[in-house]
């Protein structure tokens, strides 16, 4: 019943905000409803973190400890973006960027934007994981041209045709996997997709198929995740959509995306052993890290740069999984969530920059700290967290990372890691100080205080993601009892 139930929450808020003009109480239903899934998924992370898998409508829905997490992963980040809606909302109102008619729209798709994701991660079925995460490309691109605005057009349809092709190689890929589970040799199941038949048949598919197979789903479901090459069009969506949708997208679809390649990768290892997928893990990995660290460095718009980041962050995931031990998918985990937290934290942020500064351009933003402290000083410890500082989580889950690829031998990625891990921090440091420090561009725009509906939930999110990191222990036991879902 949980399961239906994590479900249904956001479906029904999707029916009412369609059923109803907009008004700002559905922006807050909107919110009560992410609360609602945070609170489930609380819960299924209780009943599932003993190795328990808990199934609904005749096992088509399965939560084991890694899907359960991922719901509270979307739970918390929806919870953040969501309560920003009725905000973000009400200042395009005013301000003539949108109207009633389209704001409804906006809440609209956001839900059916969570229901998706939520979808992708209870299904047991790897050939409706592919559907959900294809349905999550439909609305995205919808939120992404939100404004309306050139740049907004071009952004969504630079998504939706890239997405597309990556997509549609992730279906190619899950197609081959199919094929490969219709040809296995002495056993009488029948070919469904299911994960849990999949991981009993696994050493017995077709190697050469399988491949193949992982190959071409490291493609598709890693343009979807932003990894080198299929990137391009993260900057782009990151910097037009509205700040709530960024953080979304960000904080919790990219990592959805991941999701799928851990739930493929776990497969791929019992029929082809560990080497070839770590492979193609390392390659992608190393290449979005390069990427992400020369691109920062001259990067101009506050919003792209945190996009750029995404990748970086991508490509830490990506190292972390191709180490595969239950240290470093655990580790994969933890940064999935400290990511998701921080970068929604900092997208929100960038939002009420843009609204107060009215513009993201870095060169064009200095004097926070002197003219709006809460503001400068949330933006700031959110870097931090960002870039890795203690005690936020992010720095937890990169140490035992790189300590998990060592003892597996990658020694030489550690060194590569922390070669762009440190051309990263100067070019945020050098972006920080530009929009942090000084006394502002003027005397006009004066002091300005940040309000309370907007400090809270940003602070709350950053001690949040500090606590994770002083005291993981609460997420130990459910951490390594998803880890071993993946890591049999």
């Amino acid at each position: 019943m949980l399961v239906i139930l994590v479900l249904l929450i956001p479906l029904a808020t999707t029916l009412l905000a369609a059923s109803f003009a907009w008004r700002p109480w559905i922006g807050w239903t909107s919110a009560a409803s992410s609360a609602g899934v945070l609170g489930l998924g609380i819960a299924l992370c209780v009943k599932t973190s003993d190795h328990a898998a808990v199934l609904a409508v005749h096992g088509a829905l399965r939560a084991d400890s890694l899907s359960s997490f991922m719901v509270v992963v979307i739970g918390t980040v929806s919870l953040l973006a969501t309560l920003f809606t009725p905000r973000t909302l009400r200042q395009e109102i005013e301000s003539g960027v949108t109207n009633a008619r389209y704001a409804r729209h906006y809440v609209v798709l956001m839900e059916i934007f969570i229901t998706c994701m939520l979808l992708a991660v209870l299904t047991a079925n790897l050939g409706v994981l592919w559907v959900s995460i294809e349905a999550t490309t439909i609305a995205t691109t919808f939120l992404v041209s939100h404004r309306r605005t050139d740049g907004a057009f071009e952004a969504s349809w630079k998504y939706v045709i890239l997405c597309s092709i990556g997509i549609a190689l992730a279906f190619l890929g899950t197609v081959l996997v199919y094929f490969a589970e219709l040809h296995v040799g002495g056993t009488h199941h029948s070919a469904s997709l299911d994960w849990t038949s999949l991981m009993a048949i696994a050493p017995h598919l077709n190697p050469d198929v399988m491949r193949l197979a992982f190959a071409l789903l490291v493609l598709g479901y890693g343009t979807k995740v932003g990894l080198v090459p299929m990137h391009s069009w993260l900057p782009d969506a990151h910097s037009q959509a509205p700040a709530p949708v960024s953080a979304l997208m960000s904080g919790v679809l990219l990592t959805v995306a991941f999701y799928a390649l851990l739930r493929f990768k776990a497969i791929a290892n019992l029929t082809l052993g560990t080497s070839y997928p770590r492979a193609l893990l390392i390659v992608v990995g190393l290449a979005s890290l390069l990427l992400a660290s020369a691109m920062l460095i001259a990067q101009r718009d506050l919003k792209r740069m945190l996009a750029y980041s995404s990748i970086e962050h991508m490509g830490l995931l990506a190292l972390g999984a191709a180490a595969g031990t239950p240290l470093a998918i655990a580790a994969v985990l933890l940064h999935i969530l400290g990511h998701g937290i921080t970068k929604s934290v900092l997208f929100l942020s960038s939002g009420e920059i843009y609204h107060l500064e009215g513009t993201t351009e870095i060169g064009k933003i200095s004097g926070l700290l002197a003219r709006r402290p809460v503001l400068g000083g949330i933006f700031g410890f959110g870097l931090m967290a960002l870039l890795g500082f203690p005690p936020f989580s992010l720095f937890l889950s990169e140490l035992s990372m790189a300590r998990a690829e060592v003892d597996v031998g990658l020694w030489w990625v550690v060194a590569i890691t922390l070669a762009c891990l440190g051309v990263i921090f100067g070019a945020f440091a050098r972006h920080a100080r530009q929009m942090l420090m000084g006394a502002g561009p003027s005397a006009s725009t004066g002091s300005t205080s940040t309000a309370g509906s907007v400090a809270l939930p940003l602070i709350t999110g950053l001690v949040v993601c500090a606590l994770i990191g002083v005291v993981a222990w609460p997420l130990q036991s459910l951490l390594h009892s998803a880890a071993h879902v993946v890591v049999p």
